[in-house]
């Protein structure tokens, strides 16, 4: 709702600012903690929810923003584009830590202060020049009225089904993004040769699977020139769950690279489910991005469910239940985004 009262870009500095602000606070905090010998952890925690905080309102600005930033017909294309872009962002940022923040050295809390006070400096310094920077303004009814198409909106956002459907498909989502990653260490824990460093082998190869997702994106940023996003999300839902129906069957190595192969038809998914999900709300798009993007708490509350399923039934039953999150997104895709829409 605060961006419907001070606007994109309005949410956009003010998410800069608490993300650079939390990131300063993070390093003074670690750094007066570390001297007085406190609880490193809880200031680091309690800093970086602050950064979170940013982070949320950087998310809810650039979905809604990319989305109506030109033609409604290419805002999936729109949207995936600037997901790759994110994606690149979380492939490097394992490296920034091993490369800048650990440097080869065990990782201890006095080898955090100076590289986020760095981050903190850069996203200030962003946030001060977009203060500065004119970005075009966008009225959502006056956009749809000047393309030709005369629409009547509904007095609330709440009155939108295909809305509230959408956030339940990023919920599910979460689930089928954050699972694959959460049932691989189970897989490597189960072959012989890996049982005692499983953990850290699990991370070295899902490299593999957020690379995938950066790949995806590009590539379905380009698809996406030529294919309708309905047919383009049915499509890598299939090829996702077939990638970890073949994760479950085939022995060793090679269920392995199955189950990391699903990254590549995931990636496009977020962008994709978000764009259905905010099709002829005009007005109220803004606030609609608030309402799907709630469905992120899906990896806090689906992630330790899957765990109950792997300590009551088995790594096998828990990677199985990817496959009912598949099914609502497929649903939700060709059925649910739909409902009450013109055509």
């Amino acid at each position: 709702m605060l961006m419907s009262k001070i606007g994109y870009k309005g949410t956009l500095i003010l998410g800069l600012a608490v993300a650079g602000i939390g990131f300063i606070i993070n390093s003074f905090g670690i750094q007066s903690a570390i001297a007085a010998q406190a609880n490193v952890y809880v200031v680091f925690l309690a800093s970086m929810c602050l950064v979170a905080c940013g982070v949320v309102m950087l998310q809810n600005v650039a979905n809604p923003y990319v989305m109506v930033l030109g033609s409604p017909e290419k805002g999936a294309f729109r949207m995936t584009l600037s997901q790759a872009l994110n994606s690149v962002a979380t492939t490097l940022a394992p490296l920034f830590i091993t490369y800048v923040i650990i440097r080869g050295q065990a990782p201890t809390p006095s080898a955090v202060p100076g590289p986020f006070l760095g981050l903190g400096i850069f996203t200030l310094v962003i946030c001060l020049i977009l203060v500065f920077l004119k970005l075009p303004r966008i009225d959502e009814a006056k956009q749809a009225e000047d393309a030709g198409v005369h629409r009547e909106y509904k007095s609330s956002v709440f009155k939108y089904p295909h809305v509230w459907l959408g956030a339940l498909a990023i919920f599910m989502y979460m689930g089928v993004e954050i699972g694959v990653p959460s049932m691989l260490p189970y897989k490597f824990k189960a072959m012989p040769e890996y049982a005692s460093n499983y953990a850290s082998v699990a991370t070295s190869f899902l490299a593999f699977y957020w690379g995938g997702m950066m790949v995806g994106r590009f590539v379905g940023a380009a698809i996406l020139a030529k294919f309708q996003p309905r047919k383009l999300l049915s499509a890598c839902l299939c090829l996702g769950a077939l990638c970890i129906a073949l994760s479950i069957i085939l022995p060793g190595m090679i269920g392995i690279y199955a189950m990391l192969a699903a990254g590549l038809f995931h990636s496009v998914m977020w962008p994709l489910i978000f764009n259905l999900g905010l099709q002829e709300l005009g007005p109220h798009t803004k606030a609609a991005t608030g309402v799907i993007n709630t469905g992120v708490i899906g990896a806090a509350l689906l992630m330790p469910l899957m765990g109950s399923v792997v300590d009551a039934a088995g790594v096998i039953i828990a990677t199985c239940c990817l496959f009912i999150f598949y099914a609502y997104i497929l649903w939700f895709c060709n059925l649910g985004s739909k409902i009450g829409l013109s055509k």
